[in-house]
């Protein structure tokens, strides 16, 4: 089925990172992308250590201050890690901020559509990200959106290790 954690809160990485632990306990097989993240929070050490497969797709910078070099750049990157992905057998495929990858243009949208038709074939494929396209809000079977009420960075507290990171 196809999993779909989205919105402008907190946990939408969270919650598809423990599904990916929870489906690594039972045995599943799994393999996380990673899109406008570096491959270095900490969630991705201990996968990695429980057998999951982790393609990441680096960016220097963010997407709204990337020239169009910067971005055709990010558009390779993506587009080679999600092929390695998508060779490799998993019965889980976490697609990490595949959404705001999509809005951006860094990642493919024919190829994101073949890696959600897995969904379709006896696998799971979770997205996150903010602003899913709407074909996506229709393909989903689960569609969870998370909602910010209140957050410290607002008060100006930055991304702290080990909670937002």
């Amino acid at each position: 089925m196809l999993h779909l954690y989205w919105g402008n809160g907190k946990g939408k990485t969270t919650a598809a990172m423990g599904l990916a632990l929870r489906a690594l306990g039972h045995g599943r097989r799994v393999v996380i992308v990673q899109f406008l993240k570096d491959g270095t929070s900490g969630e991705i050490a201990p996968l990695r250590a429980a057998g999951a497969a982790v393609y990441a797709c680096p960016n220097a910078k963010f997407t709204w201050l990337m020239d169009e070099a910067d971005k055709a750049a990010a558009r390779e990157a993506s587009a080679r890690a999600l092929g390695q992905a998508l060779a490799e057998p998993f019965d889980l495929l976490v697609l990490d901020e595949a959404c705001a990858a999509l809005k951006s243009s860094i990642l493919d949208e024919a190829l994101l559509r073949r890696a959600v038709a897995f969904a379709k074939n006896g696998r799971e494929v979770v997205l996150t990200g903010r602003d899913p396209a709407p074909w996506l809000q229709d393909a989903a079977d689960y569609s969870t959106e998370m909602r910010a009420h209140r957050h410290p960075y607002a008060d100006g507290v930055a991304a702290r290790e080990g909670v937002e990171y």
